[in-house]
């Protein structure tokens, strides 16, 4: 093929080849048709078997790509990943084709044709064709451009669940509009679209500065690096660390660096690894930093930053030996992403893990926590640091808005776009947001908006009323986002309106007013945006933060955020609604009608039933199947202690959820006073659970089996002798640590005086423990051993997790 070929028909002649040879297959398009996927899939199904990385995404923009084209693709191969991409009423037309051969060939094809057969064979498309050894710079652009779509949050992963949310809209649609396929105007090509990331904008060369300064960590970085020795001294070898935005995280992960020889620094965004480079360069630089993304690539350096999409790669990230790096680094990461993050951590096998948060709280789930087995080390919430006087403090003032959010449909994680935009595109309430502004504003603004078209409505209003402000996205033209802060932090600008540029990785400590012009519809981000503001500065006496306060969803709980003594998110009946108790030197000014407000919303919370229940659908939703316990705790926004609280255990939320099958209800049924004996037996320590694990690793067919104390002796001793933090916790008091060495009869000795008899006198006979044996009193059907196997192994491995994470928060 020449280097650059124009495609009029049969585009398939072409693709198919480079599906059959390609060691990388990237499609990304705008809508998927079955027959498409039929036409293609034999030969992705053979790639995938040879190994090929397959990632495919495509959109639901206008509700054209079909349900049973997605289910088509989900079933080629499990290997094969695909995403869909929610438009959310904007744009989303890309159409292209990128086969990675390595070695510096490929084949990147882009123009007019989605998937289907009619684009493939029959339909008049124009493809442009490209070999990547005529233009290298243009295909490792698209390579790494491709992947940040692919994780974009605006993308969930396709499964069942997925497919079926997908269908129901999809229908929804159909219905509404029967021709399925309405003109896209220009107009809304240019003011729907949503933002995408900006090109980089700090200046490599700064990147690359060496700074002569001798650095020392602050009051709040100390803390947290001692935090981190003591969890090294336990012998972790993953820790979580959470420090509110400004206290300086990256500089923590640089500084306890320096014992390390090779770094990897994971990031999502551009802007974090040029600020963290900068940081580590700053602390050490003696040392060799280099970035890996989809432009620059510099391997051999000891400090290396890369781009989760370009490391996301197989061939990326096989280009380095699994234990090549001494220490890693997570920096905080979109939850879309977090499939791509486990398999790099699955790859590599570091020394130690280091994942880094500025969002304190499990608000929007708990990945994070996951990539660290539950171990935060450190944990300074925003509210501390403004006590300790080491962010600033804020005044805030809750700003009554009349929009009736109630009638604006609601998709499960935000609001239907245009019906916002229609509440939202008012002279009234732009007039009513700028009284507020122009009453409690200070001198520099960062306004948080929706979406491009509220920023830009609003930014149009502020002008006319003389105010010298921008409205600044990915389509912004007259003016960069440097140049944008530069001008703020200058007074030069009073205002930016933005979406979700300033969201995370950008530091603009003389901003010193915050304008919340949209519902909250995540408290995460709400929790970050307020960080933008909290830096402390030469002048910057306070933070004011101005916020309207509507009937939407979350409005209840925002302001729980900001009080020093939260309600026990556990507590079998919620309190009604009170005002938050604040740090030192803050204010708090709400509307009487807010008040009101916020007292009526208390008063019809939904039942915690039902708050469990969406939780729960949130996390399968994301998994596309049924989570096991441990995944709901470590991956779900409620408590996890809830589900006994209300069912007595997890399976018996599963049956009151309907969630269980026939046969598993009627199993239920019958080990009902066992599955709830295993999950509230009580423990001091975690013995029982070690002891019942011993029984389960037999297996399905044996673990019913009686055993004896010196039978568990060996795998007891073991399981808490292998993890330091496991013997720390339990296994060094002054009868356990003189068993550090292994004594068979000892131990056995141990074991049968605790967790053995102890349990067998306080389970009502479903334990025992007679003349040396200890046995389990359950009368098992053959066809539920496994079933009950499954679901007992489930909640020990859930009991053994949460008493060490909760026992390590204890000692902290």
């Amino acid at each position: 093929m020449p280097d650059i070929k124009l495609i009029t028909e049969n585009l398939a002649d072409e693709l198919i080849p480079g599906i059959e040879r390609a060691a990388g297959i990237y499609i990304m398009t705008s809508f998927v048709m079955r027959s498409g996927v039929q036409m293609l899939a034999p030969h992705l199904k053979a790639a995938a078997e040879r190994g090929a990385d397959i990632k495919i995404l495509c959109g639901d923009y206008l509700f054209i790509t079909q349900p049973e084209g997605l289910r088509a693709l989900v079933h080629i191969d499990a290997r094969i990943e695909a995403r869909l991409w929610h438009s959310r009423g904007a744009s989303f037309h890309p159409k292209a084709y990128l086969m990675d051969y390595e070695q510096g060939e490929g084949l990147l094809i882009v123009g007019s044709s989605n998937l289907s057969r009619s684009a493939f064979r029959m339909g008049v498309e124009w493809n442009l064709a490209m070999n990547a050894e005529a233009e290298p710079y243009t295909f490792r652009v698209a390579l790494d451009k491709f992947m940040e779509h692919f994780y974009d949050p605006c993308t969930v992963t396709l499964h069942e669940e997925s497919i079926a949310v997908y269908e129901r809209d999809y229908m929804a649609h159909k219905q509404k509009n029967p021709e399925l396929v309405r003109t896209v105007t220009e107009i809304e090509e240019s003011e729907l679209m949503l933002p995408h990331k900006e090109p980089l904008a700090a200046d490599r060369e700064a990147a690359t500065e060496r700074s002569t300064q001798v650095l020392e960590p602050r009051p709040a970085q100390e803390l947290a690096l001692a935090a981190l020795e003591k969890t090294r001294e336990e012998q972790y070898d993953k820790a979580m660390v959470v420090m509110a935005t400004g206290l300086g995280k990256t500089y923590v992960a640089a500084f306890f660096a320096r014992r390390y020889r090779r770094v990897l620094f994971v990031a999502h965004r551009e802007e974090i690894l040029q600020q963290a480079l900068r940081s580590f360069q700053a602390v050490m630089p003696e040392r060799s930093t280099g970035l890996y993304n989809g432009l620059e690539k510099e391997p051999a350096a000891e400090h290396l930053f890369a781009s989760i999409y370009t490391l996301g790669m197989k061939k990326h990230r096989e280009r380095f030996a699994t234990d090549h790096f001494d220490l890693i680094v997570v920096d905080e990461f979109h939850h879309a992403a977090a499939k791509t993050y486990q398999s790099i951590l699955a790859y590599f096998r570091p020394a130690f893990l280091l994942g880094l948060t500025a969002t304190p709280d499990r608000l929007d789930g708990k990945d994070v926590f996951a990539l660290c087995d539950g171990n935060v080390a450190f944990q300074l919430h925003f509210l501390e640091a403004i006590q300790r006087q080491w962010l600033s403090p804020f005044r805030y003032y809750g700003v009554y808005d009349q929009t009736d959010y109630s009638a604006i449909t609601w998709l499960g994680s935000r609001y239907d776009e245009e019906e916002l935009l229609r509440a939202q595109l008012r002279d009234e309430l732009a007039e009513q947001v700028f009284e507020a502004w122009r009453k409690h504003k200070q001198t520099r603004t960062i306004a948080f908006c929706s979406s491009i078209r509220q920023a830009n409505f609003l930014a149009s209003y502020f002008l006319r009323q003389g105010v010298s402000c921008i409205s600044l996205h990915s389509r912004t033209t007259e003016m960069g986002r440097t140049e944008a802060i530069e001008r703020l932090t200058q007074g030069r600008l009073d205002v930016i309106f933005t979406v979700d540029l300033f969201n995370e990785g950008v530091d603009i400590p003389a901003v010193d007013t915050l304008l919340f012009a949209r519902p909250t519809e995540s408290l995460t981000i709400f929790t970050q945006q307020i960080g933008r503001g909290l830096r402390l500065h030469p002048g910057k006496t306070c933070c004011t933060i101005i916020d309207l306060i509507g009937n939407y969803r979350n409005a209840d709980m925002k302001l729980g955020l900001l009080d020093m003594n939260p309600t026990d998110l556990g507590a079998k009946k919620q309190t009604a609604f009170r005002l938050p108790v604040l740090p030192a030197g803050c204010e708090l000014n709400v509307d009487v009608e807010v008040i009101d407000l916020l007292e009526e919303l208390a008063r019809k919370k939904q039942p915690r039933k039902e708050k469990l229940r969406q939780a729960y659908l949130e996390v399968k939703h994301e998994l596309g199947r049924r989570p096991s316990y441990l995944e709901l705790h470590l991956h779900g926004r409620a408590v996890s202690r809830e589900y006994v609280q209300e069912f007595r255990s997890y399976v018996g939320f599963l049956a009151w959820a309907e969630e269980l099958s026939a046969k598993e209800s009627a199993a239920y049924l019958r080990y009902e006073a066992w599955l709830k004996e295993v999950e509230s037996t009580v423990m001091a320590k975690s013995y029982k659970m070690t002891v019942l694990l011993y029984m389960l690793e037999r297996g399905p067919a044996d673990w019913m089996q009686p055993i004896t104390p010196r039978e568990a002796a060996a795998f007891f001793h073991t399981f808490y002798m292998e993890k330091e933090f496991r013997k720390r916790i339990d296994f060094s008091d002054g009868e356990t640590s003189r068993l550090w060495t292994f004594d068979e009869s000892k131990v056995a000795k141990l074991i049968a005086g605790m967790p053995m008899s102890k349990w067998s006198g306080s389970s009502k006979g479903l334990v025992a423990f007679e003349d040396q044996v200890f046995r389990l009193n359950i009368d098992v059907l053959p066809e539920d051993a496994q079933l009950l196997h499954a679901w007992t192994r489930e909640i020990c491995l859930y009991r053994l997790h949460v008493h060490f994470e909760r026992r390590s928060a204890e000692r902290e």
